[in-house]
Protein backbone atom coordinates (compact mmCIF):
# COMPACT_ATOMS: atom_id res chain seq x y z
CA UNK A 1 0.00 0.00 0.00
CA UNK A 2 1.52 3.46 -1.02
CA UNK A 3 -0.19 5.15 2.29
CA UNK A 4 0.13 3.84 5.37
CA UNK A 5 -1.30 5.78 8.21
CA UNK A 6 0.55 5.30 11.48
CA UNK A 7 -1.19 7.37 13.84
CA UNK A 8 -4.86 9.36 13.99
CA UNK A 9 -7.54 9.63 16.33
CA UNK A 10 -8.98 6.46 15.58
CA UNK A 11 -6.03 4.42 15.82
CA UNK A 12 -5.34 5.58 19.00
CA UNK A 13 -3.73 9.12 19.53
CA UNK A 14 -3.94 12.27 18.59
CA UNK A 15 -1.88 13.06 15.13
CA UNK A 16 -2.06 12.36 11.57
CA UNK A 17 1.23 11.09 10.66
CA UNK A 18 1.70 8.62 7.59
CA UNK A 19 3.78 7.15 5.50
CA UNK A 20 3.88 7.36 1.68
CA UNK A 21 5.98 5.38 -1.00
CA UNK A 22 6.45 7.32 -4.04
CA UNK A 23 9.33 5.24 -5.73
CA UNK A 24 11.89 4.80 -4.28
CA UNK A 25 10.95 7.81 -2.05
CA UNK A 26 9.31 7.06 1.62
CA UNK A 27 8.25 10.39 2.82
CA UNK A 28 7.24 10.21 6.46
CA UNK A 29 4.53 13.47 6.65
CA UNK A 30 3.34 14.83 10.60
CA UNK A 31 6.14 12.78 12.88
CA UNK A 32 4.49 12.95 16.17
CA UNK A 33 1.90 12.23 18.78
CA UNK A 34 0.32 13.31 21.69
CA UNK A 35 -2.38 11.98 24.09
CA UNK A 36 -4.56 14.59 25.00
CA UNK A 37 -2.95 15.05 28.67
CA UNK A 38 -6.76 15.60 30.00
CA UNK A 39 -9.83 14.89 29.17
CA UNK A 40 -13.05 14.92 31.28
CA UNK A 41 -10.59 15.82 34.30
CA UNK A 42 -8.89 12.28 33.38
CA UNK A 43 -5.39 11.45 32.15
CA UNK A 44 -4.91 8.53 29.40
CA UNK A 45 -6.32 5.38 30.15
CA UNK A 46 -3.04 3.09 30.00
CA UNK A 47 -4.66 1.34 27.28
CA UNK A 48 -4.21 4.56 24.69
CA UNK A 49 -0.82 5.03 26.62
CA UNK A 50 0.22 1.90 25.76
CA UNK A 51 -1.38 2.19 22.16
CA UNK A 52 1.02 5.64 22.35
CA UNK A 53 4.07 3.93 22.78
CA UNK A 54 3.65 1.46 19.83
CA UNK A 55 2.23 3.74 17.65
CA UNK A 56 5.58 6.18 18.85
CA UNK A 57 8.02 2.64 17.91
CA UNK A 58 6.15 2.49 14.32
CA UNK A 59 6.99 6.35 13.75
CA UNK A 60 10.78 5.76 14.79
CA UNK A 61 11.38 2.55 12.66
CA UNK A 62 9.36 4.65 9.29
CA UNK A 63 11.88 7.55 10.26
CA UNK A 64 14.52 4.95 9.90
CA UNK A 65 14.42 4.62 6.50
CA UNK A 66 12.46 7.49 5.46
CA UNK A 67 14.05 9.42 2.96
CA UNK A 68 11.90 12.50 3.50
CA UNK A 69 10.35 14.30 6.23
CA UNK A 70 7.56 16.53 6.02
CA UNK A 71 5.84 19.03 8.68
CA UNK A 72 2.82 20.53 7.98
CA UNK A 73 3.04 22.86 11.30
CA UNK A 74 4.87 22.43 14.58
CA UNK A 75 2.00 21.08 17.55
CA UNK A 76 2.93 18.95 19.87
CA UNK A 77 1.24 16.19 18.04
CA UNK A 78 2.19 16.90 14.64
CA UNK A 79 6.28 17.01 15.37
CA UNK A 80 8.96 15.68 18.22
CA UNK A 81 9.21 17.96 20.83
CA UNK A 82 12.58 18.76 22.65
CA UNK A 83 10.23 19.00 26.10
CA UNK A 84 8.12 16.25 25.28
CA UNK A 85 5.80 15.20 28.61
CA UNK A 86 6.27 11.26 28.56
CA UNK A 87 3.17 10.47 25.81
CA UNK A 88 4.51 12.75 22.96
CA UNK A 89 7.45 11.88 20.93
CA UNK A 90 10.94 13.16 21.61
CA UNK A 91 13.43 14.93 19.51
CA UNK A 92 15.65 12.13 21.81
CA UNK A 93 14.56 9.39 20.65
CA UNK A 94 14.86 10.02 17.04
CA UNK A 95 17.34 8.23 14.63
CA UNK A 96 20.21 9.57 13.22
CA UNK A 97 19.55 8.89 9.96
CA UNK A 98 17.35 12.03 10.46
CA UNK A 99 19.95 14.22 10.16
CA UNK A 100 21.13 12.80 6.80
CA UNK A 101 17.64 13.46 4.66
CA UNK A 102 15.77 16.17 3.58
CA UNK A 103 13.35 17.67 5.36
CA UNK A 104 10.52 20.33 4.75
CA UNK A 105 8.35 22.24 6.54
CA UNK A 106 6.13 24.94 6.92
CA UNK A 107 7.53 28.39 7.69
CA UNK A 108 7.92 29.39 11.51
CA UNK A 109 7.27 33.05 10.69
CA UNK A 110 4.17 34.96 12.00
CA UNK A 111 3.64 32.03 14.56
CA UNK A 112 3.48 31.85 18.48
CA UNK A 113 6.73 32.60 20.16
CA UNK A 114 6.05 28.40 21.35
CA UNK A 115 5.77 27.04 17.61
CA UNK A 116 8.72 29.15 16.67
CA UNK A 117 10.93 27.76 19.14
CA UNK A 118 10.07 23.78 18.28
CA UNK A 119 10.52 24.68 14.69
CA UNK A 120 13.76 25.96 16.20
CA UNK A 121 14.68 22.99 18.37
CA UNK A 122 14.29 20.91 15.00
CA UNK A 123 16.89 22.22 13.25
CA UNK A 124 19.12 22.37 16.43
CA UNK A 125 18.59 18.68 16.76
CA UNK A 126 18.74 18.19 12.97
CA UNK A 127 21.93 19.95 12.94
CA UNK A 128 20.58 21.79 9.31
CA UNK A 129 17.45 24.34 8.02
CA UNK A 130 13.84 23.14 7.76
CA UNK A 131 13.54 23.16 4.08
CA UNK A 132 10.59 26.08 4.18
CA UNK A 133 8.49 24.41 1.66
CA UNK A 134 5.20 26.68 1.45
CA UNK A 135 4.35 26.95 -2.27
CA UNK A 136 7.36 24.64 -3.54
CA UNK A 137 7.68 21.87 -5.23
CA UNK A 138 10.42 18.87 -5.48
CA UNK A 139 9.84 15.66 -7.48
CA UNK A 140 6.57 14.32 -6.18
CA UNK A 141 6.16 16.84 -3.56
CA UNK A 142 3.94 19.51 -3.86
CA UNK A 143 3.39 21.92 -1.06
CA UNK A 144 0.35 24.67 -0.94
CA UNK A 145 1.36 27.75 0.82
CA UNK A 146 0.05 28.86 3.96
CA UNK A 147 -3.89 27.73 4.61
CA UNK A 148 -5.95 28.39 7.64
CA UNK A 149 -5.53 25.95 10.72
CA UNK A 150 -9.06 26.00 11.41
CA UNK A 151 -11.33 28.88 11.09
CA UNK A 152 -9.77 31.71 8.94
CA UNK A 153 -9.65 33.51 12.39
CA UNK A 154 -8.44 31.25 14.20
CA UNK A 155 -5.68 31.75 17.05
CA UNK A 156 -3.67 28.73 16.14
CA UNK A 157 -2.40 30.44 12.56
CA UNK A 158 -1.80 28.24 9.68
CA UNK A 159 -0.75 24.92 8.61
CA UNK A 160 1.02 23.37 4.82
CA UNK A 161 -0.91 21.10 2.66
CA UNK A 162 0.86 18.38 1.04
CA UNK A 163 0.44 16.49 -2.67
CA UNK A 164 2.01 13.37 -3.28
CA UNK A 165 2.21 12.12 -6.94
CA UNK A 166 2.37 8.31 -7.31
CA UNK A 167 2.94 6.13 -9.89
CA UNK A 168 -1.07 5.95 -11.22
CA UNK A 169 -3.03 8.37 -8.70
CA UNK A 170 -2.00 11.65 -6.04
CA UNK A 171 -2.71 11.65 -2.26
CA UNK A 172 -2.80 14.80 -0.97
CA UNK A 173 -2.24 15.36 3.04
CA UNK A 174 -4.56 18.01 4.68
CA UNK A 175 -3.36 18.52 8.47
CA UNK A 176 -5.99 20.63 10.56
CA UNK A 177 -7.89 22.19 7.95
CA UNK A 178 -10.56 21.17 9.67
CA UNK A 179 -12.80 21.06 6.69
CA UNK A 180 -13.91 24.40 7.71
CA UNK A 181 -12.94 27.38 5.15
CA UNK A 182 -13.81 27.01 1.20
CA UNK A 183 -11.18 28.41 -0.11
CA UNK A 184 -9.10 25.90 1.67
CA UNK A 185 -11.34 22.86 -0.12
CA UNK A 186 -11.04 24.86 -3.39
CA UNK A 187 -7.02 24.14 -3.22
CA UNK A 188 -7.23 20.80 -2.68
CA UNK A 189 -9.77 19.85 -5.47
CA UNK A 190 -7.29 21.90 -7.93
CA UNK A 191 -4.95 19.28 -7.18
CA UNK A 192 -7.13 16.79 -8.55
CA UNK A 193 -6.29 14.27 -5.40
CA UNK A 194 -7.52 10.50 -5.91
CA UNK A 195 -6.68 9.99 -2.26
CA UNK A 196 -7.55 12.79 0.37
CA UNK A 197 -6.45 12.65 4.48
CA UNK A 198 -7.94 15.34 6.17
CA UNK A 199 -8.69 16.76 9.49
CA UNK A 200 -12.46 16.73 10.39
CA UNK A 201 -14.28 19.33 12.87
CA UNK A 202 -14.01 19.70 16.07
CA UNK A 203 -17.03 18.79 17.20
CA UNK A 204 -16.00 18.79 20.84
CA UNK A 205 -15.82 22.26 20.99
CA UNK A 206 -18.12 24.71 22.18
CA UNK A 207 -16.42 27.66 19.71
CA UNK A 208 -17.02 25.63 16.49
CA UNK A 209 -20.60 27.63 15.93
CA UNK A 210 -23.16 26.35 13.11
CA UNK A 211 -22.25 28.03 10.62
CA UNK A 212 -18.64 26.40 10.95
CA UNK A 213 -20.70 23.11 11.64
CA UNK A 214 -22.63 23.51 8.02
CA UNK A 215 -19.43 24.92 6.36
CA UNK A 216 -17.62 22.25 7.03
CA UNK A 217 -20.34 19.18 6.76
CA UNK A 218 -20.29 21.25 3.06
CA UNK A 219 -17.39 20.88 2.66
CA UNK A 220 -17.25 17.18 2.96
CA UNK A 221 -19.58 16.15 0.28
CA UNK A 222 -17.93 18.28 -2.13
CA UNK A 223 -14.82 16.65 -1.33
CA UNK A 224 -16.43 13.32 -1.23
CA UNK A 225 -18.26 13.36 -4.31
CA UNK A 226 -15.04 14.72 -6.42
CA UNK A 227 -12.24 12.20 -5.07
CA UNK A 228 -12.02 8.24 -5.05
CA UNK A 229 -11.05 7.87 -1.25
CA UNK A 230 -11.77 10.67 1.31
CA UNK A 231 -10.24 9.69 4.38
CA UNK A 232 -11.66 12.16 7.78
CA UNK A 233 -9.99 11.84 11.03
CA UNK A 234 -7.92 13.84 13.53
CA UNK A 235 -10.24 16.62 15.79
CA UNK A 236 -13.37 14.70 14.69
CA UNK A 237 -12.48 11.47 16.36
CA UNK A 238 -11.86 13.25 19.69
CA UNK A 239 -15.69 12.52 20.26
CA UNK A 240 -17.73 9.21 19.53
CA UNK A 241 -20.16 11.66 17.70
CA UNK A 242 -17.25 11.55 15.16
CA UNK A 243 -18.19 8.42 14.12
CA UNK A 244 -22.29 9.27 13.87
CA UNK A 245 -20.96 12.47 11.46
CA UNK A 246 -18.96 10.31 8.97
CA UNK A 247 -21.61 7.28 8.55
CA UNK A 248 -24.56 10.40 7.53
CA UNK A 249 -21.76 11.95 5.25
CA UNK A 250 -20.99 8.29 3.55
CA UNK A 251 -24.64 8.54 3.22
CA UNK A 252 -25.37 11.95 1.87
CA UNK A 253 -22.58 11.63 -0.70
CA UNK A 254 -23.61 8.13 -1.84
CA UNK A 255 -20.16 6.81 -1.20
CA UNK A 256 -18.05 5.66 1.67
CA UNK A 257 -16.33 8.28 3.88
CA UNK A 258 -13.45 6.69 5.80
CA UNK A 259 -11.40 7.34 9.11
CA UNK A 260 -7.78 5.96 9.25
CA UNK A 261 -8.60 2.94 11.19
CA UNK A 262 -11.10 1.90 8.73
CA UNK A 263 -9.16 2.96 5.74
CA UNK A 264 -6.04 0.69 7.36
CA UNK A 265 -8.33 -2.14 7.80
CA UNK A 266 -7.44 -1.45 11.55
CA UNK A 267 -9.80 -1.99 14.85
CA UNK A 268 -11.26 1.76 16.20
CA UNK A 269 -9.34 2.73 18.83
CA UNK A 270 -11.20 5.51 20.14
CA UNK A 271 -9.12 5.78 23.66
CA UNK A 272 -9.52 9.34 23.81
CA UNK A 273 -13.13 10.03 22.80
CA UNK A 274 -14.00 6.73 25.07
CA UNK A 275 -11.88 7.74 28.37
CA UNK A 276 -14.24 7.78 30.67
CA UNK A 277 -16.10 4.54 29.55
CA UNK A 278 -11.92 2.98 29.77
CA UNK A 279 -11.52 4.28 33.01
CA UNK A 280 -15.28 2.40 34.02
CA UNK A 281 -14.45 -0.74 32.19
CA UNK A 282 -10.88 -1.17 33.48
CA UNK A 283 -9.62 1.06 36.46
CA UNK A 284 -6.52 2.49 37.08
CA UNK A 285 -4.47 2.01 39.82
CA UNK A 286 -3.48 5.05 42.27
CA UNK A 287 -0.60 6.81 41.29
CA UNK A 288 0.06 4.97 38.34
CA UNK A 289 0.33 7.92 35.99
CA UNK A 290 2.85 9.39 38.53
CA UNK A 291 4.22 6.32 38.12
CA UNK A 292 4.54 6.07 34.65
CA UNK A 293 5.97 9.62 34.15
CA UNK A 294 8.41 9.14 36.56
CA UNK A 295 9.98 6.24 34.89
CA UNK A 296 9.04 3.58 37.95
CA UNK A 297 7.01 1.62 35.49
CA UNK A 298 8.42 0.70 32.33
CA UNK A 299 7.04 0.90 28.22
CA UNK A 300 7.19 -3.08 28.64
CA UNK A 301 5.16 -2.89 32.06
CA UNK A 302 2.66 -0.64 30.53
CA UNK A 303 2.11 -2.95 27.56
CA UNK A 304 1.96 -6.06 29.76
CA UNK A 305 -0.64 -4.14 32.25
CA UNK A 306 -2.85 -3.33 29.28
CA UNK A 307 -2.48 -6.51 26.89
CA UNK A 308 -5.86 -7.34 25.87
CA UNK A 309 -6.70 -3.70 25.53
CA UNK A 310 -5.57 -3.11 22.12
CA UNK A 311 -6.98 -5.23 19.86
CA UNK A 312 -4.79 -6.02 16.71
Amino acid sequence: MPVTIIGSESLGVRGMCCLVTAGRRRILIDPGIALGYRRHGLLPHPCQVAAGIKIRREIVKALATATDIVFSHYHGDHVPLLQANPYQLSLMQLPDHCREIHVWGKSPENLPSRMQQRAADLEAWLGKKIAIAEGSAAGPLHFSGPVPHGLAADIFGSVMMTRIDLPDQVFVHASDIQLVDAATVEKILAWKPDIVFVSGPPLYLQKLDKTARRLAWENALRLAKNVKTLIVDHHLLRVSTGLIWLDRASQASGKKVFCAAEFMNRPLRLFEARRSEHYEQMPVPENWHQDYEKGIITMNQVLNFTAGCIPE
